[in-house]
């Protein structure tokens, strides 16, 4: 028999006040079945002008502040944050027909933060920050890789390899959070979350 929380949803919804916490349940349940990137997410921009653009990044931390990807800061995304913060996450786990969507805005995590994450990087990935210059346009591969070894000529020390300045973390402050259930017929099983001006979360079911 499929077991139901108090408000008619599956069991997997549990009955949690916190969205965080209901984040983190069905994110460890990702964690073990999804067999890549569990953590990855789509995440949607828009440029001042309201055109959007959306691509696949890597969460690598979430708290009661929010969640937080990191990218060189001259990025596309970058770039379309620095002119409009607000944005949209969208985290699809197929093999749990579950699916995650997040609203809010994004703010620049501190260079303490930022630099505690960098030094857990591999030396390729710490040289790869240096050497490319995300989004810009290659004459060809061979600039590319002409880069990462000037790089690597640089910062021989493994140990010892500094974070640029134009490379960071965003963390996303969500204004609301929907937890949504693929169900038979397409009528599937939405529950969202929308923080009020009190700070806290009001719990609203949706409609498939």
């Amino acid at each position: 028999m499929n077991e139901k929380n108090t408000l008619g949803l599956n069991s997997c919804f549990l009955d949690l006040s916190d969205p965080y916490q209901l984040f983190e349940k069905w994110f460890e349940e990702a964690k073990k079945n999804e067999p890549n990137d569990p953590n990855a997410l789509a995440l949607s921009t828009s440029t001042k002008e309201g055109i959007p653009s959306v691509r696949m990044v890597l969460l690598k931390e979430f708290n009661s502040k929010g969640f937080i990807f990191y990218t060189n800061l001259n990025s596309k995304k970058s770039n379309d944050i620095k002119e409009n913060p607000n944005v949209a996450m969208c985290f699809h786990w197929k093999s749990l027909l579950r699916q995650i969507r997040i609203i809010g805005k994004v703010s620049q995590v501190s260079n303490e933060v930022a630099d505690k994450y960098y030094d857990t990087r591999g030396y390729e990935s710490r040289i790869g920050a240096w050497a490319s210059k995300q989004s810009s346009i290659l004459k060809n591969r061979e600039e590319l890789m002409n880069s990462i070894e000037k790089y690597k000529n640089k910062y021989p020390d493994e140990a010892n390899v500094p974070r640029p300045d134009h490379w960071s973390g965003w963390n996303l402050s969500p204004s609301s959070i929907e937890f949504w259930l693929d169900g038979d017929s397409r009528i599937h099983e939405r529950l969202k979350y929308i923080k009020n001006e009190k700070d806290s979360w009001d719990k609203v079911l949706l409609s498939p």
